[in-house]
This record gives structure tokens, C-alpha cells and sequence, in this order.
């Protein structure tokens, strides 16, 4: 799955949880469903041009759909 929007960096990776799965949080999903690093069920990228590479490696560019809620324009102010 790819994820955009503002923030979705940080607040993704906080709910994915700590690298470690002995240091995330109870409630993160590596803190509810992993137990050691090498068995990772999930990655988050960790910045914007790390994103754009990982993004390549996984996806084909016409398995990409862009996606706009109707409540966007109410949330961002865009008309």
C-alpha cells in the first residue's frame, strides 16, 4: 500500500512502530504483531526520496491509483 498526504511520513510511521519490535508500543503494529526484526511484517520509508525508490522497487507505475475524498476540499481548504 502507498500512503500520501501531509504528515504521512511521521504519523505512518508511528503507528507502524519502532524498527525493534521490543521497543514499539503496545498498539503499534509492530508492538501488537512482531516479535523479532528479522520477521518484519511491515516498512514504512523513512523519508520523501527513500519513499519514491521503495515505492519503485514494489509497484508497477499502473497498479497507482491517485485517490481524492470528496471531504478533501474541507479539510485542506482545496477548492
Amino acid at each position: 500500500m502507498v500512503w500520501e498526504g501531509e504528515g504521512v511520513i511521521k504519523y505512518g510511521r508511528k503507528l507502524i512502530g519502532a524498527t525493534d519490535p521490543q521497543k514499539s508500543e503496545p498498539g503499534t503494529i509492530r508492538g501488537d504483531l512482531v516479535v523479532v526484526v528479522g520477521r518484519n511484517i511491515i516498512h514504512g520509508s523513512d523519508g520523501p526520496e527513500t519513499a519514491k525508490d521503495e515505492i519503485g522497487l514494489w509497484f508497477k507505475p499502473e497498479e497507482l491509483v491517485n485517490y481524492t475524498s470528496n471531504a478533501e476540499k474541507w479539510i485542506y481548504g482545496v477548492n
